[in-house]
């Protein structure tokens, strides 16, 4: 009786993966090689699930079996793509943040956590100056493209109209999630230090460009402050009103963030963990997962929340972002 509860908990854990409108039976039975009638005596826990057939669904959906036996252990089990430096591999890493994005989308309630250390990638999209320039930064200095030696950096440069397209439906799936981000006074400071490095790397074709670049960040950091006024999520060059994607932004002076990112729904949870800049590791453990919740509330609590209230807090927190961006501009005139 125990082994079957065992299997009927799994078999809820993995209804809980899947998106809202595809059918568990199914799933199974075209994974098992099954009939949907036999399946459904699996996820009932009518029938035990072979050996063979739970290593088949624990790989498929990357389960460990350790939370549903019950075993005291100190591993965890995270999946995730790698870094390859390869021709390819920004293309690759897009195809990878669309089908996560979409995903979490499918889902009707939802919403993601955040403890920044940078401004959050996928903000630069909606800005299409600050998005070629990520793309630059991206392919040649992180995933170091052969294509990529010896360019300098040109807005008008045509080899990125081809990740434009698909970053914006990024950009559209990630702005229609609710989010809470917790922010402070060095999460700006990375893309400013971006700018400068390939400055004074002679990597800009036209000083101009990289002006205009300082120029759009004030442009991003003013629609970050307009989204914490209103508590919404908009695009830039849209209205507040018409958006009911909830935005909480807090500041905690004392803790710089590790990009560390949660997505809560309904009966799951899952944490994103930062590694070789642009990519992400994730796990559904339900121990870790709880831990990293109960953590990311503890530091909302010693923080100070500046949407929709506080508005001096909120006022004097710009600003200093603002005065951030003209120090490194004032550096390069």
């Amino acid at each position: 009786m125990e082994l079957a509860n065992t299997q009927v908990m799994l078999f809820q854990h993995l209804k809980s993966m899947l998106p809202p409108h595809l059918s568990m039976a199914d799933e199974v039975a075209d994974l098992l090689g099954i009939s949907p009638d036999s399946a459904y005596r699996r996820i009932r826990g009518e029938k035990p699930i072979t050996l063979e057939e739970l290593e088949k669904v624990c790989v498929h959906y990357n389960i460990s079996m350790d939370q549903f036996l019950h075993l005291k252990s100190n591993s965890y089990l995270f999946t995730g793509i790698l870094r390859e430096d390869k021709e390819g591999s920004f293309e690759e890493w897009l195809d990878h943040l669309l089908k996560q994005l979409m995903y979490m989308t499918s889902i009707s309630k939802k919403h993601i956590y955040w403890l920044l250390k940078d401004i959050p990638p996928i903000s630069h999209f909606q800005i299409p100056e600050l998005a070629r320039f990520k793309f630059f930064l991206w392919t040649k200095s992180i995933l170091h493209y052969d294509s990529m030696k010896g360019v300098k950096f040109d807005l008008k440069d045509s080899r990125y109209d081809a990740y434009e397209q698909k970053s914006r439906k990024v950009f559209e799936l990630f702005n229609s999630v609710p989010i809470t981000e917790i922010w402070n006074i060095e999460s700006i400071n990375s893309s400013l230090r971006q700018l400068r490095f390939h400055y004074d790397a002679g990597s800009f074709r036209n000083k101009s460009d990289a002006l205009l670049l300082f120029d759009k960040m004030y442009e991003l950091i003013n629609h970050f402050e307009q989204q914490a006024e209103t508590g919404v999520k908009f695009a830039i060059g849209t209205k507040p009103a018409g958006s009911k994607v909830e935005y909480n932004m807090f500041v905690n002076e004392l803790i710089l963030g590790d990009n560390t990112t949660l997505f809560e729904t309904d009966n799951m949870r899952v944490t994103f963990l930062n590694h070789s800049v642009l990519y992400f590791v994730n796990t559904r453990d339900q121990k870790f997962n709880d831990m990293m919740f109960d953590n990311l509330q503890n530091l909302m609590q010693k923080s100070t929340m500046i949407s929709r209230v506080g508005e001096k807090e909120r006022g004097i927190f710009f600003n200093r972002l603002r005065n951030e961006i003209a120090s490194r501009r004032n550096e390069i005139t």
